[in-house]
């Protein structure tokens, strides 16, 4: 699996975009209408009575999984240039893997050294979520989430790690229940070990 250097999503290129419109792309008469379609490929009766809204709830759930909640992104000037590391551990994130379209969930640990900008903290988290809510791979997740942070705020430095469970291989394949998946980019300040790298989870 390679990790994608992609542009940002061009509402990552203004520092106080339009809110995100949840359900943009999503086809939900559509998407309910292969649902059907895929049960009765499974060899499902689509008329048996614990079915019958199988359909609607699967894609209205998938669409969920797939919407980021609105958000903006605002930053604050550094007035009174604070020079250390600022970093959310444990924040909880879900995503689809692209190719079972199946979950993985887990934490994320964000954190960056502040240069002439600072994000409330509750934004640390909106971003993990802002890029989770697709159809992903680990690796991606992880660049996509440091990316937009450099992008955003231009910091001395950025540290992601991710730590997550695939369902992908604990209910198929390998049948591995419990093993964790984790990914990490560090930039900058951060790039080499040291002190404050050191102050991420397992690294």
């Amino acid at each position: 699996m390679s990790i994608s250097n992609a542009p940002l999503p061009d509402i990552l290129a203004f520092e106080d975009p339009e809110p995100l419109t949840p359900g943009s792309g999503v086809d939900l008469p559509r998407a309910q209408a292969a649902i059907t379609d895929f049960l009765r490929a499974l060899g499902r009766d689509d008329s048996d009575p614990h079915l019958l809204d199988t359909p609607r709830r699967v894609a209205a759930a998938y669409a969920e999984m797939l919407t980021p909640r609105e958000t903006s992104w605002t930053t604050f000037p550094n007035d009174d240039g604070y020079q250390g590391l600022v970093l959310v551990k444990d924040i909880p994130f879900h995503s689809l893997c692209q190719h079972h379209l199946l979950p993985f969930r887990g934490v994320a640990h964000v954190g960056y050294l502040p240069g002439e900008r600072l994000f409330g903290l509750s934004k640390l988290a909106r971003g993990v979520e802002l890029f989770s809510r697709d159809l992903q791979v680990q690796e991606r997740l992880t660049q996509q989430v440091a990316n937009w942070l450099e992008a955003t705020l231009a910091p001395r430095g950025v540290g992601v790690v991710m730590e997550a469970e695939h369902l992908c291989m604990s209910l198929r394949g390998v049948h591995t229940a419990g093993t964790m998946t984790r990914t990490s980019v560090f930039t900058g300040l951060l790039a080499d070990a040291g002190p404050l790298r050191g102050q991420f989870p397992n690294h």
